[in-house]
């Protein structure tokens, strides 16, 4: 592998040093016998050189310092002291490293790409663009957001865009991708207003995430609905609400409650309670990695214990000691392949974790229960490929809901090919969701609008 990494750069300094670019995201995968974990660096150029972060998405882990980073075209050199990491690598043109990961004294072979994301607009618009800031005034914080206006005239119908799970700002960025801003843009080409905006605590708006649950993101939407029945532009009557996965569950809790709801569409939203979703994603995503099936349902083992003590537990001390307790009893009948390296940081970091207001009501909440109270017309999307919602078991139970409720303006499809992004996908793997340049496919985004415009006759 050395000599291999060796030619490569002798080889590359028989090429012209043209003005190569450097700045931007950059993806890789070490290659290691283990799980492919993502690595991403995100290069800035600054008056003095250059600046960079890193992020490890699939562990939900985002913005750690790089420690130095050093550029000398072609060669790149990046440093993360804190986790003891090194990356050095050749540019090749303007879209590939060739290089070498190397964490804790362990080298492996790694390149990293830029990818190109085709389907976000460029400026300038052909529609108006507002950033805004509206209040939500029962727990008293300010939210920041963008809203995107045909230029048309008349009263516009509308709809607010609920992001899903973490803390996400309001093109909903995640894996190198910016879904909201791409179906904004679509939306809104079709004569839609759009009202997107940052999570409370997430970019420009206020307010801690930490401390919320899904309840908490339900009075933030009702605020963006509120602000937007202010506007003169948009048609009181017509405001829709559009739910991406945990953005579902929100959007109808707020059309539950909410009468003047015009309609609402749901992408992915989960439909059984979250207990049992996260364990079955958490099967169908190791599996997709390669792990072994017997290590998959001790995992599920533990963790379905892990969630039961949650649910029925409401004391936070007495929750806290009982999770400590059954972590290390768990990890003592694991084979000690198994077990993590740290036992005691890892016991203290699920368990904090679980104590989290989010993860309590999450856990226990089942979203099905309240889709009979729901009276305005629904859409609900689902990929084929989704391993995080899987369409199987989430779709049958919202089915089962509406059907309580005699909700007769319910459509619900499955799109065949589309992961839980709604891109088209060949696996569905979260390991896929960067290297498809893809954001959003183009069916579903006509799937949607053209829904909503014969929801409001447009």
């Amino acid at each position: 592998m050395i000599k291999i990494f060796l030619l490569n750069i002798m080889l590359l300094l028989y090429i012209p040093l043209y003005a190569l670019d450097i700045t931007g995201q950059w993806n890789g995968f070490p290659k290691t016998d283990d799980i492919q974990l993502k690595v991403v660096f995100r290069i800035t150029k600054t008056d003095s050189g250059y600046i960079s972060t890193m992020d490890n998405p699939e562990q939900d882990i985002y913005g750690i310092p790089v420690t130095e980073i050093i550029f000398e075209n072609p060669f790149l050199k990046i440093e993360v002291s804190s986790l003891q990491i090194e990356y050095t690598g050749v540019l090749r043109g303007n879209n590939i490293i060739v290089g070498n990961f190397r964490q804790s004294g362990k080298s492996h072979e790694m390149n990293l790409l830029k990818y190109a994301r085709p389907q976000e607009p460029k400026k300038p618009y052909l529609y108006s663009s507002e950033d805004v800031i509206f209040e939500n005034r029962e727990d008293k914080i300010t939210l920041a957001g963008t809203l995107t206006l045909p230029r048309k005239d008349g009263l516009l119908p509308a709809v607010i865009l609920i992001s899903g799970s973490g803390p996400q700002n309001r093109d909903e960025e995640v894996y190198g991708h910016k879904p909201f801003l791409i179906l904004a843009d679509h939306l809104t080409r079709n004569g839609i207003a759009v009202l997107r905006y940052d999570d409370r605590g997430a970019a420009g708006s206020k307010g801690d995430f930490k401390t919320a649950t899904s309840e908490d993101f339900a009075s933030d939407v009702e605020a963006a609905f509120d602000y937007l029945k202010s506007r003169k532009e948009i048609d009181k009557n017509k405001i829709g609400l559009i739910g991406h996965s945990e953005g579902g569950i929100i959007a109808t809790m707020t059309a539950a409650r909410a009468e003047d709801v015009g309609f609402i569409v749901l992408l992915a939203s989960p439909g059984i309670r979250g207990n049992e979703l996260i364990l079955l994603q958490q099967e169908l995503i190791f599996s997709a990695f390669g792990i072994n099936n017997g290590v998959i349902q001790r995992r599920r083992k533990v963790n379905k214990g892990a969630y039961d003590i949650v649910i029925y537990t409401n004391d936070k001390e007495i929750l806290r000691r009982n999770l400590t307790e059954y972590f290390k009893r768990s990890f003592n009948e694991l084979p000690k392949t198994e077990r993590p390296i740290d036992v005691e940081k890892n016991i203290e970091q699920r368990v904090n974790q679980l104590l989290s207001p989010w993860w309590k009501f999450f856990l226990g909440y089942d979203p099905s229960l309240i889709l009979k109270n729901i009276k305005c017309p629904v859409l609900v999307l689902n990929g084929g490929k989704d391993l995080q919602v899987p369409p199987k078991e989430n779709l049958e139970a919202i089915r089962k809901g509406f059907k309580k409720g005699k909700n007769k303006k319910v459509t619900i499809k499955e799109l065949p090919g589309l992961n839980h992004l709604f891109q088209e996908a060949e696996t569905g793997s979260l390991s896929e969701y960067y290297r498809i340049e893809q954001t959003f496919s183009p069916a579903a985004l006509k799937e949607i609008s053209d829904w909503i415009k014969e929801q409001t006759g447009f």
